[in-house]
């Protein structure tokens, strides 16, 4: 992996994404706030019973969050890689999943900041397909490019295990129980946050999503940016 710079922008030479995330530098968008998300996702340690969390999760006492927000879910075992699931509503099946190029140890402590931005980025040329329909990417996490990934045709059996889990979970952070024990004690123990998203599309080669907050507290920001290269 690269070396931390100082630069919020090291490394990044798409003019579409450095315009994307220049517009929420100065700006804080309080829709997209996760103070009392990432509260949850700092219990991590704390929450051993993951079909618990996600029973309270599942039931809210009223809607929190409009119904057209997107749901995103960011999981993986501690020990392994973080992978991203883009679901239009958290009943069905996913249209996007992606195994990140970052570890999931080290996701946790990027969420520990103040600002999270994820970018996506496919150098594909053509422009017959949405950008979400994409395979390859280049990503880059807080300005720092982490390697590429390939967009899954076919979900794995530990992502079909999670999204099972989480089925009809709107938002919430905690261990899930693993579908393998002797996996799980390789890897450590399988976390996850799910937020809803304000899905913003740009243009027909940019998308981006931003982390709604449902209580509206102010706190660090997480945006995942998909942006088709030119």
């Amino acid at each position: 992996m690269p070396p931390v710079h100082s630069s919020p922008y090291f490394q990044m030479d798409n003019p579409t994404i450095l315009s994307l995330l220049r517009q929420t530098t100065g700006e804080k968008r309080s829709k997209s706030s996760s103070g009392g998300l990432l509260k949850m996702f700092k219990l991590f340690p704390m929450l051993t019973s993951g079909c618990k969390m996600v029973a309270l999760l599942g039931r809210p006492r009223k809607p929190l969050l409009k119904d057209s927000a997107t749901t995103g879910t960011l999981f993986g075992y501690r020990k392994g890689r973080v992978s991203l699931a883009i679901q239009e509503d958290p009943h069905c099946m996913p249209m996007f999943v992606i195994e990140l190029p970052i570890h999931t140890s080290t996701f946790h402590k990027e969420m520990a900041s103040d600002i999270v931005r994820i970018a996506l980025e496919s150098e594909t040329k053509t422009h017959k397909k949405k950008v979400l329909e994409e395979f390859v990417w280049a990503v880059y996490c807080n300005g720092r490019k982490i390697g590429y990934s390939i967009r899954r045709k076919q979900m794995s059996d530990d992502e079909l295990h999670v999204m099972q889990l989480l089925r009809g979970v709107s938002m919430g952070a905690g261990v899930l129980p693993s579908p393998n024990e002797k996996e799980s004690a390789a890897d450590g123990e399988l976390t996850y946050i799910r937020a809803r998203f304000e899905r913003v599309v740009g243009s027909k080669d940019s998308e981006a999503l931003y982390m709604i907050n449902p209580d509206g507290a102010p706190g660090p920001e997480l945006s995942i940016f998909f942006v088709r290269g030119h």
